[in-house]
């Protein structure tokens, strides 16, 4: 597990990176979404006022002309004088202004005189006589020249300039009071406030703000936990990937590490089998000298039986090493392993092992393979599996056809084999017996590889042990 965390942290640091840019993307959207709900608001708010704006000068356009035809040329004619002091021509002013204004969204109208900025006359008597209320906008209509502002009231509490609505939101428009033909050379007469509330068209603005910052939210979180879905997705498959090399890899260097070893030991081997059989030859011949004592036939006796022993060894080494491509035929299964039973039937009675051999007999199970390997495959599996019972058990054997394979099961009663053992069991020379070479299941995994197929072990210690051999029907 060490190496593969190590052989993967480049691709993961990869996709550290990768999440956090899009951890960094989310909160550079976020940004982007509320300056852009800003921008908006900011845009709807300066449209909504320009609107209003053109709405007031048309409105004192019409003021302008009223009151300069009803009200200030009769009451010159009449009384000399202006004089909004006085009841009459004041309820005359304001009768003029408040029919010009009906149905009209203005909430309040003030009149500036031109000398000291003082509120002539308002819709709003409490404001009459006041003065320095007029401001930058009363300046620059003197001037001849007409302007607005927004004016606000905020919460008392809250007074967010994003989240809190304004109590008051309020457009106060100055425009001229300019003398109309043929009397333009009289030029200004005074300042119009035109004041309208916008406060509902404003409310309306932020909570269009709202909602583009919470659409634009919702867009960006979707997008994000896609590009999530993505990372993770890759990231599972490149660690899949890396997995799947890594194993690749440590096959490759296992093969490569088999093949060297394997010419050593073919070397070997048969520099040994030759000596062996002089020995052994040697021994027998004094075994049976008439002349020789018990002494020397036990001598001679285990000699032999040893030297047999390391022949064994020696072939075991030698089919291990040796290329083995199998000549494939038609065969059947169940002979193969019955021919196996047959064989070791002295060792079971031997060892009161019974056989439950199930559906061996049932079908044929034809299949494109070498029988001659096959058979020594299934007989190395079954040594292990009498050897690994003590005092008498059983061996089931079942072949199953699944998906165009055969599926053939070896389960025994015996000892079993722990856990930290099953990872290493197919590694050659890896054993757990006094006697043995550890070549026996390297044997068998090379000679089921070969024929395309997969065998494993699944085993519990104390319990048995079960075989698992999967081979092709058809061996391409």
């Amino acid at each position: 597990m060490e190496n593969n965390s190590k052989y993967i942290k480049p691709e993961a640091s990869r996709f550290r990176l990768v999440k956090f840019f899009a951890y960094t993307s989310f909160v550079i959207l976020i940004i982007a979404s509320f300056t852009l709900s800003m921008v908006i608001s900011q845009r709807a708010t300066k449209v909504l006022m320009n609107t209003y704006e053109n709405h007031a000068l048309l409105i004192a356009n019409n003021l302008n002309h009223q009151v300069f035809h009803y009200f200030t040329i009769p009451v010159r004619f009449r009384y000399g004088a202006i004089s909004l002091r006085e009841k009459e021509q004041s309820d005359l002013m304001d009768k003029i202004v408040r029919t010009t204004i009906h149905s009209f969204n203005i909430e309040q109208v003030n009149i500036y005189d031109t000398q000291k900025g003082i509120i002539a006359y308002s819709t709003n008597r409490d404001l009459t006589g006041l003065t320095g209320r007029g401001g930058m906008g009363y300046i620059a209509a003197l001037e001849g020249k007409h302007s607005s502002r927004l004016v606000s009231r905020e919460p008392a509490i809250s007074g967010s300039w994003f989240m809190g609505f304004a109590k008051e939101k309020k457009l106060k428009t100055f425009i001229p009071f300019k003398a109309e033909p043929p009397y333009y050379y009289i030029g200004i007469l005074g300042v119009f406030e035109l004041t309208q509330d916008l406060t509902k068209e404003y409310e309306s603005i932020v909570k269009f703000r709202y909602l583009i910052f919470g659409v634009s939210l919702a867009i960006m979180f979707l997008i994000f936990l896609a590009l999530l879905l993505v990372v993770r997705k890759a990231e599972h498959i490149l660690r899949k990937r890396a997995q799947e090399q890594k194993l690749l890899e440590d096959q490759l260097n296992q093969a490569e590490r088999l093949a060297v070893l394997g010419e050593m030991v073919a070397g070997v081997s048969h520099e040994i089998k030759n000596p062996l059989g002089i020995i052994r030859s040697t021994a027998e011949f004094l075994a049976e000298k008439s002349e020789s004592d018990e002494i020397q036939k036990k001598l001679s006796s285990i000699i032999i039986e040893e030297s047999g022993r390391l022949n064994d060894v020696v072939t075991d080494f030698l089919d291990f090493a040796r290329p083995q491509e199998p000549n494939l035929q038609d065969c059947h299964l169940e002979e193969i392993i019955g021919r196996n039973l047959s064989f070791l039937q002295s060792e079971l009675d031997k060892k009161k092992v019974s056989v439950n051999d199930g559906n061996l007999n049932n079908r044929p199970f034809t299949i494109k393979a070498d029988p001659s390997l096959l058979y020594r495959a299934f007989l190395n599996i079954f040594i292990n599996a009498i050897q690994s019972i003590e005092d008498g058990g059983n061996i089931r054997i079942k072949i199953e056809e699944e998906k165009g394979n055969y599926r053939v099961e070896i389960q025994d009663t015996g000892t079993g084999i722990r856990k930290e053992n099953l990872k290493k069991i197919f590694n050659p020379f890896f054993t757990t017996k006094e006697k043995g070479s550890g070549l026996g299941l390297a044997i068998v995994k090379k000679i089921i590889e070969g024929h395309k197929g997969t065998v494993w072990i699944e085993s519990e210690e104390g319990v048995g042990t079960r075989v698992f051999v999967n081979l092709p029907r058809k061996n391409k």
